[in-house]
């Protein structure tokens, strides 16, 4: 394979942080190279620095031979460089063939060309497996489908070289496989992929070769072939990482969460949790497993008192907790991990200190009579950051300055310091890396072994089988059974997952086969 691109000793720093230390990179055309580490290791602040978002402070970057200077995204672009974002770049409002041309001129100026840009649209989409229509409107597109657009938007520019920043943090495992077959097609067709990720597994599964970064620095650069996770992962973080829970086995305790018959609409006005019972006990992590957008979020906001059910019932510790408010929920001994830590678990310019007292603050040892007690709190911090391990240069910083592992460690630390009775954890793990998903394994497992019952809800069906003591499989809305977790069977959980099966004893037809017999029966 012929050289692409090829950066020499980059560095890049911002005030009090060195991003990229004299990172070298060789880049291969026709290649898909990952590029691995933990949070904050410096990945997308290179990759920004490629496609011209900062300007490294030195170092050099080579294309097809020659050294260029990359000012702006658009110097970038005209070189044949592409980036999709985590957080995508579009216009909710304007169709795909808008979105794709936006900031381009056209043949026809001032006026649009749209037949011949959904034309190429359409091609690309054959060529590539992009399937797309050009008309939709971004806003009615899911998300899988928003991620083809940025791709589309990048080869409509002629790229030759396509950034990916952490792709598959949104998509569900059906999206995942089909986007690994657009990059083989990609390709296929001469393109090189840089993949951003901290995903062993897509690593081994999808890229041709690894370079791993560490607190700004290329550790190596390997052939997938010459490594495998455990290597991956010891790179990434320095020492060797437990890929597997170690639990042990607790027989379970009193039944602290009581669901029955419980239903409650969504925010599209449809219903999204329909008709749900099960139960979860002290020393128990009872997992809900399911594609996204099949219920979970909205199960843990009605049993946690964000969202209103319209039938059911819900008790904790003997209590009715139906449609109780967050507030009295919270002092029903519950503790909650939302699935975004951003919007719903932190106050994003607050302090470190700020948040992790943030449910509590007007209780002692926080607060006497209307002031705040800044030792006990100043305490409680520190003692928090010590035993959650956050990476922060002092408790006065705001969160929105941490990494999303150390984001995720103050909410965590916050939670689990009340010792609840009932945790609700909700994607606790979405997109953090491999240290900190272990972290927060071993923090839901301490938990457990304290006696906390735990509803664990995730789409990363691995961890579910990896934690979970009984497994609650749900699909649009509803359990289609309930499994154990010891020697759970990965085959008819998915067949659950995918609404085909709906219960573990295989005394009811599949869903799918009523249907189709109710249909002929017609």
């Amino acid at each position: 394979m012929t050289e692409l691109l090829r950066l020499e000793k980059i560095c890049k720093t911002f005030p009090g942080v060195v991003a990229n230390d004299h990172v070298d990179l060789e880049i291969k055309k026709g290649e898909i190279h990952a590029l691995l580490g933990e949070n904050g290791a410096g990945k997308t602040t290179l990759m920004n620095c490629v496609y011209g978002v900062y300007r490294p402070n030195s170092g050099k970057i080579f294309w097809k031979g020659q050294e260029v200077e990359i000012h702006q995204a658009r110097d970038a672009i005209a070189l044949g460089i592409g980036m999709v974002h985590q957080h995508f770049m579009l216009v909710p409002p304007l169709t795909v063939a808008e979105n794709v041309i936006l900031g381009l001129p056209t043949r026809h100026e001032p006026f649009l060309d749209l037949a011949s840009v959904e034309e190429k649209i359409f091609e690309s989409g054959q060529k590539f497996h992009l399937k797309v229509d050009p008309k939709a409107r971004i806003w009615q597109l899911p998300v899988g489908i928003q991620q083809r657009v940025e791709i589309l938007k990048a080869l409509y520019r002629d790229a030759e070289l396509l950034i990916l920043d952490e792709p598959t943090a949104v998509l569900t495992p059906q999206e995942v496989e089909e986007l690994f077959l657009v990059l083989e097609a990609l390709t296929e067709h001469g393109l090189s992929i840089i993949f951003i990720t901290h995903k062993l597994e897509e690593v081994m599964r999808s890229c041709n070769r690894v370079s791993v970064l560490r607190d700004g620095r290329r550790v190596d650069t390997l052939a997938i072939e010459d490594t495998n996770p455990q290597l991956l992962a010891k790179m990434m973080v320095g020492r060797e990482v437990l890929l597997k829970a170690d639990k042990t086995d607790l027989p379970p305790g009193e039944v602290v969460l009581s669901v029955k018959e419980l239903s409650a609409i969504g925010g599209r006005g449809l219903p999204a949790v329909k008709n749900v019972s099960f139960e979860v006990r002290r020393n128990e992590i009872f997992g809900i497993a399911g594609v996204d957008g099949n219920g979970q979020t909205e199960l843990g906001e009605t049993i946690s008192g964000l969202l209103r059910a319209t039938g059911g019932k819900v008790t904790i510790s003997g209590k009715d907790a139906t449609n109780k408010t967050p507030f009295d929920i919270l002092n029903m001994g519950v503790a909650v991990i939302p699935p975004d830590r951003q919007k719903l678990g932190l106050l994003m310019n607050f302090a470190v200190d700020e948040n992790l007292i943030a449910k509590s603050y007007w209780k002692p040892p926080f607060s006497k009579s209307i002031f705040l007690r800044k030792k006990e709190i100043d305490k409680f911090s520190e003692k928090a950051i010590k035993d959650f391990n956050i990476r922060t240069p002092g408790p006065e910083i705001q969160v929105k300055l941490l990494s999303g592992g150390n984001q995720q460690k103050v909410v965590i630390a916050r939670e689990l310091s009340k010792n609840p009775d009932l945790l609700i954890a909700s994607q606790p793990t979405r997109g953090l890396d491999v240290s900190a998903t272990e972290y927060v394994h071993k923090q839901l497992l301490a938990a457990r072994e304290a006696g906390a019952a735990i509803l664990f809800i995730s789409t990363e069906l691995e961890e579910i089988l990896s934690l979970s003591d009984r497994i609650g499989v749900i699909y649009e809305g509803e359990i289609m059974g309930i499994l154990p977790g010891k020697g759970a069977n990965i085959l008819e959980i998915g067949e659950m997952m995918a609404g085909l099966r709906r219960s573990n004893t295989g005394s009811e037809q599949p869903k799918k086969e009523a249907e189709n017999a109710s249909e002929a029966s017609a």
